[in-house]
């Protein structure tokens, strides 16, 4: 009887297993699978207005609004891009290390793909894994045409095939604050970081 109660109490003690994943081994994901705000009013000029769903890298299919809540640095790119894409990565990741260490988990970076067609999740989710984008904190979207075009037209991107795989397109990054309106834009490679890093500044002051 005593080894019985003994065996009970040891298995009872014991941390089980069996079905349940230890937090510290769960793939980190992006921000547009995290939980989003409730459903809210947006005005015309946010992104988050627009109705479109878009697939992540992760095959996670969302609204833009998901990512409700947060400054969102966002840029239009292509994988295949052969000259200035990454450079704008590049810059977006330079942005991204200028932050102070207290702001740096508060804001989130945002690519979506001009070319929906040749970037397909898996694309994506290997460019992501080439430039070392953070999983937490960077999203990956790809749309149809239409989608794509109405996103770039809100945020004044202008783009136009230039051959069958590449594109002509604007070098442009924006920021938006946490109802996803446009409040500060970048053109041109390779600038400062710091009016970049002061438009973020003054979003999380006012809100």
């Amino acid at each position: 009887m005593k080894t019985t109660l003994a065996f009970i109490v040891a298995i009872i003690g014991a941390p089980w297993v069996s079905g349940v994943s230890d937090p510290k081994t769960v793939a980190p994901q992006p921000p547009c699978c995290r939980e989003g705000l409730p459903p809210a009013k947006y005005s015309e000029k946010s992104l988050y207005s627009l109705k479109p769903i878009w697939t992540s890298d992760v095959g996670r299919e969302v609204k833009l609004e998901v990512l409700r809540g947060r400054p969102q640095v966002i840029a239009l790119f292509f994988t295949s891009c052969e000259h200035s894409c990454p450079l704008v990565v590049a810059d977006l990741k330079a942005i991204d290390k200028a932050l102070p260490a207290g702001l740096r988990e508060k804001v989130d970076f945002l690519l979506v793909s001009i070319d929906p067609e040749r970037d397909t999740p898996e694309v994506l989710r290997a460019f992501r894994a080439k430039h070392e984008l953070p999983t937490e904190r960077w999203t990956l979207l790809r749309g149809n045409a239409e989608a794509t075009r109405q996103l770039a037209e809100m945020v004044g991107f202008n783009y136009q095939p230039g051959s069958p795989t590449q594109y002509a397109h604007s070098l442009l990054i924006s920021i938006m604050d946490e109802s996803g309106v446009v409040v500060f834009q970048q053109v041109g490679l390779g600038r400062p970081t710091d009016d970049a890093i002061a438009s973020l500044l003054r979003i999380m002051k006012t809100h």
